[in-house]
């Protein structure tokens, strides 16, 4: 499919908020791409973003960065969404679905009117619910649409068992699933440190309040956003980094296993709802979900996230 008239040195963002102009910021130093697009309804800010993020090139590697409009996305072979009202101090990810709806319902007709055929990276939150409402509103393929899901989460998740257990993070293996928000589940049955299982290593490390520590650590993750937001009223570096990341694994054909937002069908039970799950992600999208080995408990938790967003989708008649 990026045979001819798809350009995978091409980048296009669709919101110049704080997330899309970190994601920005980010892409530009990551190396990956060559052109770059910024996309806002306030072309000022765009033009604004795109010029201060280019004048970082000469620190980086050579690349294109500028303000455009939709008719400069039709060759690109990835498109994130980042627009889309900001989430506020006291508001949850889904206080903002019917705002970003409807924001959704104006932005994707624009894109399936150029003929994109690249991949459509959500970021905008809920992401999860935003993710079925781009795949039912574009009408393309499900494997080219999804979202950042949990990748955040799951990020923020090996960084708390590593500074808990005083290991490198990167050797914590462990998911966030479901909907990435207040539903959201640790998938603690599968979680290990360099195949080690994680009670066992915690107790190697002098930790043996294995239920206390967990459900600690998981309620720290949850309520990240809502700390950082209190604080400083938006979150933005995290997600970036979370955004190039993904790039990365799409561009490059990683064949990465990512816990991105993508439509679920049948797994677990579950169909006709994106949700944030294990998936191998290449240059075609999502390949494939990765099954997890859940105790009951666990896939009683993702039936009820899964239930949770439908049941939203159903009322905003989506």
């Amino acid at each position: 499919m990026e045979q001819e008239f798809i350009n995978f040195n091409k980048v296009g963002i669709i919101g110049c908020g704080f997330v899309g102009a970190a994601s920005a910021f980010s892409l530009m130093q990551s190396g990956l791409f060559t052109e770059m697009v910024l996309i806002d309804s306030d072309q000022a800010r765009a033009e604004g973003e795109a010029l201060d993020i280019s004048h970082g090139v000469p620190f980086a590697k050579p690349m294109k960065i500028y303000a455009g409009d939709y008719d400069n996305i039709k060759d690109a072979g990835l498109l994130i969404i980042t627009a889309g009202a900001n989430q506020k101090p006291g508001e949850t990810r889904l206080d903002l679905v019917k705002k970003n709806i409807s924001i959704f319902k104006s932005i994707i007709p624009e894109i399936t009117k150029r003929d994109f055929k690249g991949i459509l990276l959500i970021v905008a939150n809920p992401v999860d619910i935003l993710t079925s409402v781009a795949i039912k509103l574009s009408g393309y393929a499900p494997n080219r649409v999804f979202g950042s899901g949990t990748v955040l989460d799951t990020a923020r998740l090996k960084y708390n068992l590593g500074q808990h257990l005083d290991v490198d993070s990167r050797s914590v293996h462990a998911f966030i699933i479901g909907e990435h928000g207040d539903s959201e589940i640790a998938a603690w049955s599968c979680a290990n440190v360099s195949g080690i299982k994680l009670d066992k290593f915690c107790e190697m490390r002098g930790h043996f309040n294995h239920q206390e520590a967990t459900k600690r650590i998981a309620e720290e993750v949850k309520n990240s956003a809502y700390e950082i937001i209190s604080r400083k009223k938006a979150t933005y570096y995290g997600i970036a980094m979370s955004v190039k990341r993904i790039c990365e694994a799409i561009v490059r054909n990683e064949k990465s296993i990512l816990p991105i937002s993508s439509l679920m069908n049948g797994e677990y039970g579950i169909s006709g709802v994106a949700l944030s799950m294990p998936a191998i992600v290449n240059r075609q999208g999502v390949e494939t979900h990765v099954p997890l080995q859940l105790n009951e408990e666990e896939v009683a938790a993702l039936k009820k996230s899964a239930d949770t967003l439908k049941k939203i989708l159903e009322e905003n008649e989506i």
